[in-house]
């Protein structure tokens, strides 16, 4: 597996730890060639289970690893003489970049004016704090893309988590293309792959980090969304957001029951299977994991397992093949467990999941994780170079590796409860803070950038605790964890004081804590495809006036308009779509205007508010090569709103408007303005209002780095000789954004000023 993303024809960095890594080499290469299990195979998104692989290609990369580790002495010497000193230039040695996923300046401010949060108190004191202007749109695929590559949308062309095949107008990832190995060989039932099958990110632009490697500076990157696969480069890379778990989806979770529901599951997102006890009290049934690609038809591949309830009912044992029984308490996660799946031909592939038991009584309701890639024996490409991810696992123990690990669909569907997403939350976070800080101790010069979801998820999971009258509160607990997001920021505030402790007052150091977006309430979902079907735009089959997922039952002869996604809408064009009637030109030109004023003119009929603050035209307000494969607008939601569930599938419901009822209760995919991200940092900045393209360009430019010409940010830092000062002075109440509307009467409706600095 080293092969294919451990380069050796170039200088390895002079990072400690990277040459760790390098002797390990090594060793972790004949366990490759001595466990079968560990065949070239990865998982995609719709694309199922893969495998390739052969044991030529694994001798290579232990011939290139023994390389490597042979020749590194001479490529130090050359490096010395070829380059000198990276940091000759440079008005800091070392950069710390801590990514607070979500983190809302509205809520920030509440929460140091109240004396919660001292750490970022003192930094915002000593340093700076500022709103950072975020992406449009302001989610977190198109925010981080923007962030590593100093670009916007139409220069690295992430928009969205999924776009439309225009040929089909079927839903795919806007992130990573993923293809089947085509070369096969076929023996009996079963399908060899005799190519390693072809996966590719679809982000443009170049990462800053690569072009601090390019120029001898290492990095160690960690959980950057929009990292998967991961790229080569020197230095070192966990992969984050878009990673898919071992079922090729982006997180399907499994709930075991003994409660019948008729038959049938209630919720989506998950796979539920009916338990049953036969005769002797014992439960057997199976956990379903991926396609096995290698047997003809991609049968799934399956695990038995049993379970044993204790005499007095109070835990169970579980027992699956291949693994050592597991006790389950009631309300307590599980270690992570290794499941094993035998593919045939004497290829396994492992995964890792925990488990969570609900209740023994009055019903057995038994929750598992989705099926994490095992990092310590990785199924696809899930780090840089490949030995990372192992390095992670070897040291710390099992971690987390799907993209979007905490398992909110779960809690949507109120599979799980409030307690046990809040510790699944803080597991992974705990994970993530022990990875962070290995990074830290090995960095002395050079960079660390480290992203923590949990802000992210605990605002999207538990907002509607902030807001009473919140549709979400309907029949569920209103009062236990309303202080979830609270206990999350002082949770982040204790891991700052200790990075502070860690990096004390060292010149050298440049630390940043930002976020990429902030947050909002979500109260009301809006269909703008049944907005456009009863204006005209888009039409059904039989004059039907509902459609299903991916576009179900539309007439696409006859329509102009569509939505899909949590932003965007599309023009149905001629010559793009597959079925476009809609003529470039002024036809195309009209449509666009028509649409634009229509919407921001749309009130909800149970408030009398407008729902949309503004709609952008994709290519007109950007000139990046990729704008044309943008939505053609969009939309900027009021907060409080946002695309409904069904308009982001496709789907077309009755009405335009309804309550949002889901546990995700607050969200960020509204107009820009009134989402920043936060900005601390301990040295000066000479800007008012940074934005998250100025970071990549502003950190080369303390390297003492040229950023390329295509990067738009800017140099945001002040003279290195100027000490740091908090321009906009003492934490001023203008800084509560929207996003904090909690704090006020802004929690029932918009708010139509922008976020001051």
């Amino acid at each position: 597996m080293f092969s294919a993303s451990y380069p050796t024809s170039k200088p390895r960095s002079t990072n400690p730890l990277a040459r760790a890594y390098r002797r390990s080499a090594l060793v972790l290469g004949a366990v490759v060639v001595l466990c079968p299990e560990l065949a070239h195979a990865y998982i995609g998104p719709g694309a199922g289970f893969a495998f390739a692989g052969s044991l030529l290609m694994v001798a290579a990369a232990l011939g290139l690893a023994l390389l490597t580790v042979l020749l590194w002495p001479i490529t130090t010497v050359w490096r010395l003489i070829r380059v000198g000193n990276p940091f000759k230039g440079a008005s800091a040695k070392r950069i710390v970049i801590v990514g607070l996923d979500g983190m809302d300046p509205g809520i920030a401010t509440r929460f140091m004016q109240e004396g919660k949060l001292p750490n970022f108190q003192r930094l915002a004191e000593s340093g700076v704090f500022r709103p950072l202007d975020t992406s449009n749109p302001s989610m977190s695929p198109v925010a981080w893309s923007t962030f590593s590559t100093g670009v916007d949308p139409s220069r690295h062309g992430i928009y969205d988590f999924i776009t439309r095949d225009p040929c089909t107008c079927a839903p795919m990832l806007s992130s990573t293309d993923i293809q089947d190995a085509k070369r096969v060989l076929n023996i009996g039932r079963f399908m060899v792959p005799l190519e390693k099958p072809k996966i590719k990110l679809l982000q443009k632009g170049t990462p800053f980090w690569k072009l601090l490697g390019d120029r001898h500076i290492s990095s160690i990157v960690q959980r950057v969304p929009i990292t998967f696969p991961p790229q080569k480069f020197r230095g070192l890379l966990l992969s984050g957001m878009c990673v898919p778990d071992l079922r090729g989806s982006q997180g399907t979770f499994s709930f075991f029951s003994t409660a019948s529901n008729d038959g049938q599951a209630a919720f989506t997102g998950g796979e539920q299977t009916i338990l049953r006890r036969n005769k002797q009290g014992v439960i057997r049934s199976r956990i379903v994991g991926p396609d096995n690609g290698m047997e003809k038809g991609r049968p799934r591949m399956v695990l038995p397992f049993s379970l044993i309830e204790s005499a007095d009912r109070k835990s169970a044992r579980l027992e699956i093949d291949g693994c050592e029984p597991i006790t389950l308490e009631p309300q307590q996660y599980s270690e992570w467990v290794t499941l094993t799946f035998t593919a045939g031909l004497g290829v396994k592939v492992q995964g890792i999941v925990r488990f969570y038991l609900m209740s023994l009584e009055p019903e057995v309701n038994l929750y598992m994780t989705p099926i994490h890639i095992d990092p310590e024996k990785p199924a696809m490409p899930i780090s840089h170079p490949a030995v990372y991810s192992v390095y992670l696992a070897k040291k710390q123990g099992k971690f987390a590796t799907l993209g979007l690990a905490e398992d909110t669909w779960a809690l949507n569907e109120r599979v799980i409860d409030e307690r046990a997403f809040f510790d699944q939350a803080m597991l992974f976070c705990d994970e993530r803070e022990t990875m962070f800080f290995d990074a830290l101790a090995h960095t002395k010069k050079g960079m660390v950038t480290t992203v923590f979801d949990t802000t992210d998820r605990i605002q999207h999971m538990f907002y509607r605790y902030l807001d009473p009258t919140h549709p979400a509160n309907r029949d569920k607990e209103s009062t236990e964890y309303a202080d979830a997001i609270e206990r999350t920021y002082q949770r982040m505030d204790a891991m700052l004081g200790r990075l502070q402790a860690e990096v004390g007052d060292d010149p050298d150091t440049v630390l940043i804590v930002m976020s990429d977006h902030g947050f909002t309430n979500f109260r009301r979902g809006v269909n703008l495809n049944a907005w456009l079907r009863d204006n005209g735009y888009l039409v059904l089959k039989d004059g039907a006036r509902t459609g299903g997922d991916w576009f179900e039952n539309v007439d696409w002869s006859k329509t102009r308009a569509f939505s899909l996604g949590l932003t965007g809408l599309f023009i149905n064009r001629k010559g793009r779509e597959k079925s476009g009637i809609v003529q470039e030109g002024d036809e195309y030109v009209t449509l666009l205007a028509e649409l634009m004023k229509k919407l921001e003119a749309l009130v909800d009929p149970s408030n009398g508010q407008r729902a949309i603050r503004k709609v952008r035209s994709a290519v007109a307000s950007a000139d990046g090569p990729y704008r044309y494969d943008a939505p053609d607008l969009l939309v900027g939601y009021e907060g409080g709103y946002r695309n409904s569930w069904e308009c982001a599938t496709g789907r077309t419901t009755e009405e335009i408007f309804s309550d949002n009822t889901k546990s995700w209760s607050g969200d960020h995919c509204v107009d820009p303005d009134i989402v920043p991200g936060v900005f601390f940092c301990n040295r000066a900045v000479n800007v008012e209002r940074p934005h998250i393209a100025d970071i990549s360009v502003s950190v080369l430019r303390l390297f003492g780095q040229t950023p390329l010409r295509q990067m738009q940010g800017r140099m945001i830092f002040a003279d290195a000789e100027q000490p740091a000062a908090n321009v906009t002075g003492p934490l001023d109440p203008s800084m509560l954004s929207q996003s904090g509307s909690a704090v006020g009467a802004l929690m029932h409706g918009p708010r139509r000023e922008a976020v001051n600095a």
